[in-house]
């Protein structure tokens, strides 16, 4: 007897294929270095620690990376960050045999948790047209990526959604069934491109359990699938914000919600961006050695890379990890963690 499997049947079986992917024992070590083309139309040049002229990718799996995070604007300024440029990166990933993690802002600008705006050319859809723009502008991206054989593992569904995206249609304190239905809709599109790409939703904050207790049960609540959370660790930002008074205090309270998240929803987590202040190299090597041992041997298994967000950044950033455009102690966190983390 032959039985025909329904979309939503499917679609859990391709979340369950995904989530399954997550038992992979690799720990990578990546970067987001989506600034890249720009930087060098600025005409900026990096150099390793002996001086010697490198492009970005190319600086990165020297020092030890095994994979890249790169965003997509939909219809940003200047054309950095739009599809065809995310691809120009991600192709040089792939020279590298690096993974590519695909970062989907939903916008034409930065998207973060003060400001998700909706991009220009969608700012009057409806609800039912803005999922389908988001699942058109998702597959499109993913397709093109795919066309040009580069395998995307990971796949953001938003950046730093910790109140939802495409203000103010999908803000989660005001519209979470819509954030839920917005996000699904991303989800799905993903899976029609890369089934077995694991889809991300990321918040900041990683110290605050109690920010993603409220998105995660809004979105099991409204239906909403995902393969991954994400984290962001800065302690200084946390300190910023009062939510901790230390660096240890920060390592200390994101490893245990790291377990809790898998306890209570269970999910594999990444730590899909971090950073440290630059002008204290010493100081952020340490603390990047210790979130990397933490991330790798203190959460059951659970949380599988941590991704450093633009470490070439300098001047108007505090938070890169280069200076004189060279990498800092800080890279050495990860040059030393490639040698004996899980492979």
């Amino acid at each position: 007897m032959k039985t025909k499997l329904t979309l939503s049947v499917l679609m859990a079986l391709l979340t369950i294929a995904a989530r399954a992917q997550t038992t992979d024992q690799t720990f990578w070590l990546g970067a987001d270095i989506s600034g890249t083309t720009e930087m060098e139309a600025r005409g900026t040049r990096l150099y390793n620690t002996k001086g010697e002229i490198r492009e970005n990718t190319a600086l990165m799996y020297e020092l030890g990376l095994s994979a890249v995070r790169l965003r997509v604007w939909v219809t940003p300024r200047g054309g950095f960050c739009n599809p065809q440029d995310v691809l120009a990166m991600a192709l040089r990933a792939k020279y590298y045999g690096m993974a590519v993690m695909i970062d989907f802002h939903y916008s034409d600008w930065w998207a973060d948790p003060a400001k998700q705006p909706m991009p220009a050319t969608w700012q009057y859809f409806t609800y039912d047209e803005m999922k389908h723009a988001l699942a058109e502008h998702t597959r499109h991206t993913l397709l093109l990526l795919k066309e040009h054989a580069v395998d995307v593992r990971w796949v953001q569904i938003g950046n730093e959604t910790t109140h939802g995206f495409l203000w103010p249609m999908g803000r989660a304190e005001d519209n979470m069934a819509q954030y839920a239905g917005l996000t699904d809709a991303g989800y799905e599109a993903v899976k029609s491109v890369f089934p077995q790409a694991q889809c991300i939703v990321h918040l900041d904050g990683g110290c605050d359990p109690a920010r993603y207790d409220f998105i995660f049960d809004g979105l099991r609540q409204y239906g909403a699938r995902w393969d991954m959370i994400g984290l962001s660790v800065y302690p200084y930002w946390d300190r910023e914000a009062h939510l901790t008074k230390s660096d240890e205090e920060t390592l200390s309270r994101v490893v245990d919600n790291i377990k809790r998240l898998h306890k209570k929803y269970g999910s594999e987590t990444m730590i899909v961006e971090t950073g440290v202040e630059a002008k204290r190299p010493a100081e952020g090597k340490v603390f990047i050695q210790k979130l990397i041992r933490a991330a790798h041997d203190a959460t059951d298994g659970h949380c599988h890379g941590v991704f450093y967000w633009a470490p070439e950044l300098e001047g108007h950033y505090p938070l890169g990890a280069f200076q004189d455009h060279r990498p800092t102690q800080i890279m050495e966190a990860f040059s030393e963690a490639a040698k004996w983390v899980r492979k």
